[in-house]
């Protein structure tokens, strides 16, 4: 059961392992124009395998209950499906089911943990899998594994990199609940935090803020809503920042423009060098590029 990319990487985990997937459920699929819809990334990768689909408006109708109880799966994985999953369905599977998640448990449950582990500027980070129960991300443990955030690695990069991690830690994992020594670690309910949706509300950089905060700002937000800033008075979407050096600059000030990036002053006494950024009504660009048509003078 999932949805997004980062799911289509565990089942293309699961198939290349050599495991039987009886059926995979996914969200319904999304218009895109009058004539054309969106698969997920999921029903594109079982449909290449054959694998038969299915695509319930809710998880908690009989129906689907029956779908799951007909199809007799001996485990359901679940990854970022996106729907909740009423315990009898969970309950369906003879070695119960299971969730990959992409954060170290019982740290950012919730819809954007590998979001919220930029933002908040964790070096750390990892892949949790887990006993599925009522609450959301809240069942025992059973395998973690964990890798460093790199200081100028966006929230999409780690993304692919968690997913890969994923798949590869569900395959370890599998054989450990069919010959009974799994772990079933519970998460210390005083330890956990909560990684909400983003919202545009999180978009606007404040330059009194520090120079690492923003930093983990415009990693953090990619792909969407991504932090924006106003800079030399035109809006723009910022991609990619180094933090540069000491200043004694008023917040927001820029400092240098040029092919090296647009270097602002922050809060805490550093500047921030923008890298890469995007105009209202551009392309995605370098800083240099960038200046070549919107020159900046200080």
């Amino acid at each position: 059961m999932g949805t997004p990319d980062f799911a289509a990487v565990s089942l293309e985990a699961l198939v290349a392992a050599g495991h039987e997937v009886c059926g995979v459920l996914t969200q319904p699929d999304k218009p895109r124009n009058r004539n054309k819809v969106t698969y997920s990334a999921v029903k594109e990768a079982a449909l290449a395998h054959s694998i038969p689909v299915y695509q319930p408006i809710t998880a908690k109708d009989e129906a689907t209950q029956k779908l799951v109880e007909d199809l007799a799966p001996e485990l359901t994985v679940v990854v970022a499906y996106g729907q909740i999953l009423p315990q009898k369905l969970l309950d369906v599977p003879k070695y119960g089911s299971i969730n990959v998640h992409a954060s170290l448990l019982p740290k950012y449950r919730g819809a954007a943990p590998i979001q919220w582990a930029v933002l908040d500027g964790e070096a750390e980070t990892g892949v949790s899998i887990m006993y599925m129960t009522k609450r959301l991300d809240a069942g025992d443990v059973i395998s973690t594994a964990k890798t460093a955030i790199g200081a100028e690695e966006t929230a999409p990069e780690l993304w692919d990199r968690l997913a890969k991690l994923g798949g590869e830690l569900l395959v370890g994992t599998i054989p450990h609940l069919a010959d009974g020594t799994a772990a079933r670690t519970p998460q210390d309910e005083s330890a956990f935090t909560y990684a909400p949706m983003l919202t545009k509300a999180m978009s606007p950089v404040d330059w009194s803020c520090p120079a690492s905060a923003i930093h983990c700002q415009i990693r953090g937000l990619q792909p969407w809503p991504c932090a924006i800033a106003e800079i030399d008075g035109r809006s723009c979407k910022l991609f990619r920042s180094v933090i540069g050096g000491e200043t004694a600059a008023a917040p927001g000030t820029i400092l240098r423009a040029d092919k090296r990036g647009i270097e602002i002053a922050c809060g805490d006494g550093r500047s921030l060098r923008i890298l890469e950024l995007q105009g209202e009504g551009g392309k995605r660009m370098n800083a240099a590029s960038y200046l070549n048509g919107h020159p900046i003078q200080l």
